[in-house]
């Protein structure tokens, strides 16, 4: 379904951009475009966000992490 009209944004865009580690608001909007425009779509977007963010961080960072204490 589309969230944000204006600038044609779906809940599958919303999704992909939290799996992908999005973890606010703000950088959705950088990420996306949505809520750029007319803001009507901004709290659906947030809830959407928040819903679909994962509960721990992406693997990346937990293998910086690992690699700085061996530096």
């Amino acid at each position: 379904m589309y969230v944000c009209i204006c600038n044609g944004i779906t809940d599958q865009d919303i999704r992909a951009a939290a799996e992908a580690g999005c973890s606010s608001l703000p950088e959705l909007t950088m990420r996306t475009g949505v809520g750029a425009c007319c803001g009507t779509c901004i709290e659906t977007a947030g809830a959407l966000l928040e819903a679909c963010r994962p509960s721990s961080p992406p693997a990346a960072t937990t293998a910086l992490v690992v690699l700085s204490r061996a530096a």
